[in-house]
C-alpha cells in the first residue's frame, strides 16, 4: 500500500498534469515550432560541427584527444534519464488517451492499431502530443555527441550529422501533420536510447564492458522495428480506412530509408576493415582477433562499440 501514493504521483506529473493535459502544439505558443527554428538549428549544428573539427585540424597538428574529463558521462546519464522520463510518460499518456477516447474508434481499431495509426482528424494536442515534443526538443543535446566524437577521436563522421540531422527533421514533421506511427517509434526509441547511453554512462565511469557490440545491436534492432512499423502503418491505412497524416508519412519512410541505407554502408564498411586486417596477418590473424576479443571483455571500452559509438 505504501506503494501506492508514489505509482500516484508519478502518474499525476507524466499524465495528468494540466500542462501535458492541455498541450496545444503551436507555431506561436511551442518553443523551436517552426520551420525557420528547424533549418536554422540544423545549419548551426552542421556548421559548428564543422568548423571545430577544421579547427582542430589546424591548431592541434600532434593529433592527440582533447580531454573532456567527466562530460561524456554526464551528458549520457542525463540522456539515459531523459529519454526514460519520456518513454515512462508516453506509455502512461497512450494508456490514458485509450482509455478515454477508444469510444471513439474501438470499432475499427485495437488499441495496438492506434498506436501506429492515428483516426483522420487527429489534431497535435493532448497528453501524447507533449511527450512527442519532449522527444522533439531532445534531439538538439542528442546533437553533443558529434561534438565529443570531434574533440575526443579527432574525426568527423559523415553519417552521425546525417543521422542526427534527419531524425531532428523527421521528429518536427510528427508534431506538424500529427503524423501516426509517432507514438510507437517514440516508445521503442526511446527505451532503446535508454539502453544505450545507461550502457555508455556504464562504461564511461570505467565499469567494465560487454563482449559485443551492445550499441550498434540496439541501432539494428530499432531500425528493423521501425521497418516493420512502418509497413504496419501502409496496411492499416488501406485496411482501416486511413490513417491521419499519411502524405508525410511517406516523405518520413524516405527519410527513414536513407537512414537505413546509410547505416548499412557504415556497417559494412566498417566490419570489411576489420575482416581485411584479420587477413593481412595470414595464419596468425585468427590469435590476433582471439586476443582483441578478450580485451573487449576487460577494457571497458568494447572493442567494435568503440564504433558504434560514433553513432
Amino acid at each position: 500500500m505504501s506503494g501506492q501514493p508514489v505509482i500516484q504521483t508519478l502518474t499525476f506529473w507524466l499524465s495528468e498534469h494540466p500542462s501535458i493535459v492541455g498541450f496545444r502544439w503551436s507555431h506561436a505558443h511551442s518553443w523551436g515550432s517552426t520551420w525557420s527554428f528547424l533549418f536554422t538549428a540544423i545549419a548551426v549544428y552542421l556548421t559548428l560541427s564543422l568548423l571545430l573539427h577544421f579547427s582542430l585540424l589546424v591548431v592541434n597538428r600532434s593529433g592527440r584527444p582533447v580531454p573532456l574529463g567527466p562530460i561524456p558521462a554526464v551528458h549520457s546519464l542525463a540522456m539515459a534519464l531523459i529519454s526514460f522520463t519520456i518513454f515512462a510518460g508516453i506509455t502512461l499518456s497512450s494508456a490514458a488517451e485509450i482509455r478515454e477516447t477508444r469510444w471513439f474508434w474501438r470499432r475499427s481499431k485495437t488499441p495496438f492499431q492506434w498506436l501506429l495509426c492515428f483516426p483522420l482528424g487527429t489534431r497535435p494536442s493532448g497528453r501524447v502530443f507533449f511527450w512527442s515534443y519532449m522527444y522533439y526538443l531532445s534531439r538538439f543535446p542528442h546533437m553533443l555527441r558529434t561534438f565529443f566524437t570531434i574533440l575526443r577521436r579527432r574525426k568527423l563522421v559523415p553519417f552521425q550529422l546525417f543521422n542526427h540531422s534527419i531524425l531532428t527533421v523527421i521528429s518536427f514533421l510528427w508534431l506538424e501533420f500529427s503524423q501516426s506511427i509517432q507514438v510507437l517509434a517514440i516508445l521503442l526509441t526511446t527505451l532503446v536510447y535508454s539502453v544505450v547511453y545507461g550502457y555508455r554512462f556504464w562504461t564511461a565511469v570505467g565499469l567494465p564492458s560487454a563482449c559485443f557490440p551492445v550499441v550498434v545491436n540496439c541501432q539494428i534492432a530499432l531500425l528493423g522495428c521501425n521497418v516493420a512499423c512502418h509497413v504496419g502503418v501502409l496496411m492499416l491505412h488501406f485496411m482501416r480506412g486511413g490513417c491521419n497524416g499519411i502524405g508525410v508519412w511517406v516523405f518520413n519512410s524516405v527519410l527513414n530509408g536513407v537512414i537505413l541505407l546509410a547505416f548499412l554502408n557504415f556497417y559494412v564498411r566498417i566490419h570489411l576493415g576489420f575482416d581485411k586486417k584479420g587477413r593481412t596477418g595470414g595464419g596468425g590473424g585468427g590469435e590476433v582477433k582471439s586476443v582483441a576479443g578478450d580485451r573487449s571483455c576487460s577494457s571497458g571500452l568494447g572493442g567494435n562499440d568503440k564504433k558504434g559509438k560514433e553513432l
